[in-house]
C-alpha cells in the first residue's frame, strides 16, 4: 500500500508516538498510512520561526511539496515560567547542539538549581500542522502542565519527559506507558484536535483513488 500521510521528523521517537495517537483518534487508520520524512528521501528545512506554530508549519509545507502528499509536523517543547516560557522552541537546542536530549536536560536543572520546589511550575507545549498539496493548511495546539523535578526519573518517553511530573501525576512523564503518556500529553492533544482534519484529507484521498 503507498503511504497516504507523511510527518515531517527525523525522530523515530515522535513517528512511533503519532502513530499511536493517530490510530486511537481516527476510525480506520493504520500504522503504514504514514509515513516519515526520511522514508521519502526528505531533508530537514531550516525552522527559523518564532512560535510553534510557524516552525510546524515550515515543516509541514517543505514536506507537502516534497511529496505532493498530505503532510503533518508538529513543534514542541518546554515552557519553564520561571524562564519566562523558554527554553520554549529553542528547547531541542538549548544546550546549543541539536537533539542532546541529556545535555538538554543537565543545563537546564543546573539553571533551575536554586528555584525552589512552589516555583517549578512548566509546561509542555505544542502546535500540530496538517497542510494539503493544494495548499489548504490546519494548525492546532495542546499543552501538558506540570512541575519540574530536581533529577531525570524514568527511562520511557524522550527529551525532557523524564523531568516533568504532570498535574495530578507522582511520576514523571518518562514513567508514564505510552498509552497513558499520549492520553494526556500535548503532542496527544494538538493531534487529537487535528485529526478530523487528518481524517478529512484521507477521506479525499481516497475518493480521488490515492493510496
Amino acid at each position: 500500500m503507498s503511504p497516504r500521510l507523511v510527518l515531517a521528523t527525523h525522530n523515530a521517537h515522535k513517528v512511533r508516538e503519532v502513530r499511536q495517537i493517530l490510530a486511537q483518534a481516527i476510525p480506520g487508520f493504520e500504522p503504514e498510512d504514514l509515513v516519515s520524512a526520511p522514508d521519502l528521501g526528505a531533508d530537514e528545512p531550516v525552522e527559523d520561526g518564532v512560535t510553534f506554530a510557524e516552525n510546524a508549519l515550515i515543516k509541514a509545507r517543505a514536506i507537502a511539496a516534497h511529496t505532493h502528499l498530505p503532510a503533518i509536523a508538529d513543534d514542541s517543547g518546554l515552557a519553564v515560567d520561571v524562564l519566562g516560557g523558554a527554553p520554549g522552541i529553542f528547547s531541542a537546542r538549548w544546550c546549543g547542539r541539536h537533539g542532546d536530549d541529556r545535555a538538554n536536560l543537565d543545563l537546564l536543572l543546573a539553571q533551575l538549581a536554586e528555584v525552589s520546589d512552589a516555583h517549578r511550575g512548566a509546561a509542555f507545549v505544542c502546535a500540530a500542522a496538517l497542510v494539503l498539496p493544494d495548499g489548504r493548511e490546519v494548525v492546532e495546539h495542546g499543552e501538558m502542565r506540570g512541575r519540574l523535578l530536581r533529577a531525570p526519573v524514568g527511562s520511557g518517553g524522550f527529551g525532557y519527559d523524564p523531568i516533568l511530573v504532570p498535574e495530578g501525576e507522582t511520576r514523571s512523564s518518562a514513567q508514564l506507558t505510552p498509552e497513558e503518556k499520549n492520553a494526556r500529553s500535548h503532542r496527544g492533544a494538538a493531534f487529537r484536535a487535528l485529526a478530523p482534519a487528518i481524517a478529512a484529507a484521507l477521506g479525499e484521498g481516497k475518493t480521488l483513488g490515492e493510496g
